[in-house]
């Protein structure tokens, strides 16, 4: 599948966030592939200078790959910078960039639209760490951050705090969620349509950063084997959540699947704009489950590219 070689591609990946290695193996396969499907790719590691980033962007490129991961890359910011110089790039746009990154205002939108997510709400540090202010378990977790940052489960018993001072740096305040037992899968959408769901299977205490990019951090099942019924549930529940947020392109949603005791029910953790794109990440693999290659995936990627949303 050759592209036109005159077609010029920027991938910006790095930046200054906690996922920046991420980010460096997620821009350096998108480059690879996009080399690979036939573009004329140059690379670009974004740290502060965004007057450097400004010059490399001159003369403009056809369409701009942003493989940042986190805030900066990931909440809108540089998407408003390439809005205001009208060159497209891939993946949401300002808007649902910054919705999805707020956790709080991402599980307003998707529980609006009939998507449940897990209850809790946002308190203050200093609340969570003079106690519990839901029973246990539940989940801490920062507000605006992805991939699993700064998150901690409390079971009953733990005697650790519920959240570290020493390397907590996410604000004054944090989520705080009923941890749901069960499954730990994953969707993938592009464009108007699920790829599929993965389950996640890690020995660790639950699929954190680690878990999702150290290689051997988990297992993926692809498909997973979950009741077709709950499958096809979680697939409408993602591209449901896609959808009223304003997501374009390629996202993927974490859900828990409770079929504990019994049970089948189905929650929403989270909407991620910029998914992972390194050799162990999920949307990859289920768009080669779908007999997609990566070349192919980063490709179509570039080729929906725009500004504006």
């Amino acid at each position: 599948m050759k592209k036109n070689i005159t077609k010029k591609i920027l991938v910006i990946y790095g930046g200054t966030s906690s996922e920046r290695e991420v980010s460096l193996v997620s821009g350096k396969a998108v480059i690879a592939g996009l080399e690979q499907a036939g573009y004329d790719v140059t690379g670009f590691d974004l740290g502060t200078d965004i007057a450097a980033l400004v010059a490399a962007l001159n003369p403009k490129p056809d369409a701009v790959f942003n493989a940042l991961h986190g805030p900066g890359g990931e909440d809108g910011s540089i998407q408003g910078l390439l809005d205001l110089l009208h060159i497209p790039y891939t993946h949401s746009g300002v808007m649902a960039s910054s919705l999805a990154m707020d956790k709080v205002a991402a599980k307003k939108i998707i529980a609006q639209a009939g998507v449940a997510v897990p209850p809790g709400g946002v308190f203050p540090v200093s609340e969570i760490l003079a106690g519990d202010v839901l029973p246990r378990p539940y989940v801490v977790k920062p507000i605006r951050e992805g991939s699993s940052v700064g998150v901690r489960i409390m079971h009953a018993g733990d005697n650790k705090p519920p959240i570290d001072r020493s390397s907590w740096k996410f604000g004054d305040h944090a989520i705080v969620e009923k941890f749901i037992p069960g499954r730990e899968i994953t969707v993938a959408i592009m464009g108007d349509r699920a790829l599929g769901v993965t389950e996640i299977k890690t020995d660790l205490a639950f699929y954190d950063y680690q878990a999702k990019y150290a290689s051997g951090g988990s297992i993926h099942v692809c498909p997973a084997e979950i009741p077709k019924a709950a499958y096809d549930r979680a697939c409408t529940m993602a591209l449901l959540a896609h959808q009223a947020l304003g997501c374009r392109g390629i996202t993927r949603s974490d859900l828990r699947y409770d079929d504990t005791a019994g049970k089948d029910e189905l929650y929403l953790l989270e909407v991620n704009t910029q998914p992972g794109m390194t050799p162990t990440s999920l949307v990859p693999e289920l768009a080669a489950y779908n007999k997609i290659t990566f070349p192919e995936l980063v490709s179509w990627m570039v080729e929906q590219a725009s500004c504006g949303g």
